[in-house]
């Protein structure tokens, strides 16, 4: 079983806007993980794919909506090589430091018990991880993972 690099053409794309809810979280992991099928990725696979999508909304939902309302917007590429692109955005307060909000314990919620393993749980399901933010526009989170190559 042997890992390919990040590469290729999109071969299929889909795109999820959802309200930033917590009842939300669920449906988009099961999208995600369905849409991702079509690559036939192990049992295993997929089940990082969810984990991975499930800390990345609940971020949206409870980070960067803060008392407020808003959207969270998911795009999925499956690309040749079997690899995956997920990206999920939000237009919500924004990071001010990307840097120390990826280190593990850091959270800004500490009222509501928030553990500060986002951003590490991602990280240790996907092959890499990617984070734009601009204060008060919004966060794209951006999930890769390179299935394994079954046919070698």
């Amino acid at each position: 079983m042997k890992k390919r690099k990040f590469s290729g053409a999109v071969i299929n794309k889909m795109q999820i806007k959802l309200p930033a809810i917590s009842v939300n979280e669920g449906m988009a992991r099961a999208a995600v993980a369905a849409f991702c099928a079509s690559l036939d990725p192990a049992a295993i696979e997929i089940a990082d794919i969810k984990c991975a999508v499930s800390e990345a909304v609940t971020n949206c939902i409870v980070h960067a909506y803060k008392n407020t309302s808003g959207l969270i917007y998911i795009t999925v590429s499956l690309m040749e090589g079997r690899a995956v692109k997920i990206e999920i955005r939000d237009r919500g307060c924004g990071i001010e430091n990307i840097k120390q909000a990826r280190m593990p314990l850091f959270t800004t919620d500490r009222e509501d018990e928030r553990s500060g393993m986002g951003f590490t749980v991602m990280e240790s399901f996907c092959d890499k991880v990617g984070v734009r933010s601009k204060v008060g526009v919004g966060t794209t989170v951006i999930l890769y993972k390179q299935f394994v190559d079954r046919d070698t």
